[in-house]
């Protein structure tokens, strides 16, 4: 039985709050230095809003950086939101196909196989850019939204989470199953993948982050301005020639990236929670 201590209570959270306070307070500078005008937003650190919100806000959705080079930040959340859910859909489908394969099929080497995947691990990105760039280019798929998404589809660590959970379902219901006349594909798609929704759900919210966040592989593949991420554009808005940057641009677009992330983990909090914790289904 846990007891009651009001101190301890009370220094929990104070020390929550605390962490809340360290991590919302640059988050509510940024928001509100893009409200205000450039020239203000220059001169002193304000600690209130300006009255420039829809026009900042409206101004980097429509045209971008203020020197309309380049896309403007709208068609960049579009590339970034094309590329984090191809990413998502590609990584969970190959992972949880692989995983089934792995675990409820006998074929020469499967153990073999499955290391193999999970060795890939060991390699970081960086160490496979440029063969990876190289065969990219081959086929023709450098500023497109497949070669965005098409060499991050792969995923050993999602791979290894679904194989680990499919060794924990009972071979009964896969008996029970072939007894009732249902075969291997039915059987993965009427036990199976309910069964995994938690865990789908939780590889979601990771996975997505995952790929909205990419910054290295869209910098190296993309040179139309069309096809630049949000990320990116974020880093691009601070590099200006002989000049200041916009910062009132610069927190707008910001702002406007932390959007997706957030409604993501915000939406799909419970069943991220329970993916990553529940051991019984």
């Amino acid at each position: 039985m846990v007891e009651n201590r009001p101190l301890q209570s009370v220094m929990s959270h104070g020390i929550l709050i605390l962490g809340i306070v360290v991590i919302i307070f640059p988050i509510y500078i940024a928001f509100v230095a893009s409200t205000h005008r450039q020239e203000d937003a220059l001169s002193t650190v304000h600690g209130w809003f300006g009255k420039e919100l829809v026009e900042n806000y409206t101004r980097v959705l429509k045209y971008g950086k203020a020197d309309s080079v380049g896309a403007p930040v709208s068609r960049m959340i579009w590339n970034s939101l094309v590329m984090a859910l191809g990413i998502v859909v590609g990584k969970i489908s190959i992972s949880i196909l692989s995983a089934y394969a792995i675990v409820y099929f006998r074929f020469p080497f499967r153990r073999f196989f499955f290391w193999i995947i999970f060795m890939t691990l060991m390699l970081p990105v960086e160490v496979r850019i440029l063969p990876t760039y190289k065969v990219v280019s081959d086929l023709g798929l450098l500023n497109t939204h497949t070669g965005l998404v098409l060499p991050l589809i792969a995923s050993a660590t999602a791979t290894f989470l679904f194989r680990q959970f499919y060794l924990t379902v009972p071979n009964e219901l896969a008996e029970a199953a072939r007894v009732d006349g249902a075969g291997p594909f039915r059987f993965f798609l009427d036990v199976l993948l309910p069964l995994s929704r938690t865990n789908i759900a939780a590889l979601f919210v990771i996975l997505f982050i995952y790929g909205w966040n990419q910054y290295l592989w869209p910098l190296i593949i993309t040179t139309d301005t069309d096809m630049t991420t949000i990320v990116m554009a974020t880093n691009q808005m601070l590099t200006v020639m002989d000049g200041i940057p916009d910062w009132t641009n610069v927190m707008a677009t910001a702002m406007l990236a932390l959007l997706p992330p957030v409604i993501v983990v915000v939406v799909m909090q419970r069943m991220f929670i329970k993916g990553l914790i529940e051991t019984e289904k």
